[in-house]
């Protein structure tokens, strides 16, 4: 078995471009803000050589995305990178984990799935693909 690969680390952020100021010092220049209007999203991403962070601020109707992510600020997420979403959500949910309403799904850079909270470590867990024109990709 290969070692997981973990994409990304998503953050919610009360206001992204304040948060992204404050992070600069640490990751240098973010890849610009993306706009996802369909789930209530703002976007702001910094790609380290092993991770990139994602700093995620809701917008307009965020009904979605705040079902998805719950309302707190701060750490939220850990992404891990996989060549098969579909074949991932088959052996997460026989290992016991529960996939989320509405997904697989396109998301903020990828096809992904999340998975209910793990009442163990309170993990929020996703897995994604990477579409192959994301630079993190």
């Amino acid at each position: 078995m290969t070692a997981p690969r973990i994409d990304h680390i998503g953050i919610i952020v009360a206001d992204l471009e304040q948060a992204a100021d404050k992070l600069r010092p640490l990751f240098g220049e973010h890849a610009g803000i993306r706009e996802l209007p369909g789930v209530g999203l703002r976007v702001a991403e910094f790609h380290a050589a092993n991770v990139v962070i994602e700093l995620l601020q809701y917008s307009g109707d965020a009904a979605f995305a705040r079902g998805i992510m719950g309302e707190r600020l701060g750490l939220n997420h850990i992404s891990a990178r996989v060549d098969d979403v579909d074949r991932s959500v088959s052996e997460l949910t026989a290992a016991g984990f529960t996939r989320m309403r509405g997904f697989p799904r396109q998301g903020a850079h990828g096809r992904v799935a999340f998975f209910e909270p793990d009442p163990v470590t309170g993990l929020l867990f996703e897995v994604c693909k990477p579409d192959p024109a994301d630079p993190g990709g």
